[in-house]
């Protein structure tokens, strides 16, 4: 787990650089606006996604070596790749990076709150690292929200630099992301194909119930089509990346982010299969 461990808080450091380069104080603001889709768009991802998550490792019956990870994919909120993919689905992109931005910030908060609440759930006692949620929070803050502020700050003193290489920032962001799931699939490639049934399995069904339960709550609550498109690709493309890192915080050993691994391949596809319906749709 070396490489993956090594290359995981640097790669969702700058990750996390990229995205703060590409906000304002605007997409923090706007949400007073139409804070309706903000919070149902919100609360599909962060309360919703971790519930389901946790339901279908009941009903599945998912290995406990397998659960955490599962809760851990549940628990990390949309990344770029969300932004990126609204964008060619024609979804309310502002709303999308509204939505990434609060929630990687709450996600210093929320995501040891699942994991260590999930933890308790399952009577886990594998966790071989000694760390407490308050060091998990801690390491977060500096792995995500302070390059979050540094990209801002670099945003507002070179605003037309960030503008005119923003699709390179986002290809730099994506590439990362790939990295480090390569460096999985490479270090741990005996127990993926282990496992990959009973991961791919639950990380499917989530990916798929989340993007319907997504698009119809945002039919129901939100005001446009776009704002469906959007809501549903938030609660379908989760932060791997950001999974991976707490993860490393946690285990010695790479079979519990199998599912991080296997929902990684799921929801690209799904989300990029999802995109072209939508663009054919719309032609």
């Amino acid at each position: 787990m070396g490489i993956v461990t090594t290359i995981a808080p640097v790669a969702l450091a700058l990750i996390m650089l990229g995205l703060g380069a590409s906000l304002t104080v605007k997409d923090f603001t706007r949400v007073f606006q139409n804070p309706k889709e903000f919070f149902v768009g919100l609360i599909c991802q962060l309360i919703v996604l971790p519930i389901i998550g946790y339901l279908l490792i009941i009903i599945l019956k998912t290995p406990i070596e397998l659960a955490l990870g599962v809760m851990l994919i549940a628990a990390a909120p949309g990344g770029v790749t969300s932004n990126v993919l609204t964008k060619f689905a024609d979804g309310d992109v502002a709303l999308s990076i509204s939505l990434t931005a609060f929630a990687s910030l709450i996600s210093i908060v929320s995501v040891p709150y699942i994991v260590f609440l999930s933890i308790d759930l399952f009577n886990i006692s594998y966790v071989e690292k000694e760390i407490s949620m308050l060091g998990i929070s801690l390491k977060m803050f500096f792995v995500v929200t302070v390059p979050v502020i540094i990209g801002m700050l670099v945003r507002k003193f070179a605003d037309q630099f960030i503008l005119k290489n923003m699709k390179i920032i986002q290809r730099i962001s994506i590439g990362l992301f790939i990295i480090v799931f390569i460096a999985i699939y490479i270090e741990e490639w005996d127990s993926i194909v282990m496992f990959l049934t009973k991961a791919g399995t639950i990380a499917l069904t989530l990916n798929i119930i989340m993007m319907i339960i997504g698009f119809y709550t945002a039919k129901f609550f939100a005001s446009g089509v776009a704002q469906q498109r959007c809501i549903s690709l938030e609660c379908g493309l989760q932060n791997g990346t950001l999974a991976v890192f707490v993860g490393t915080q946690l285990f010695e050993d790479m079979i519990y982010m199998v599912p991080t691994a296997a929902y990684a391949l799921i929801m690209m596809t799904t989300s990029v299969l999802f995109v072209i319906f939508l663009r054919r749709k719309i032609n």
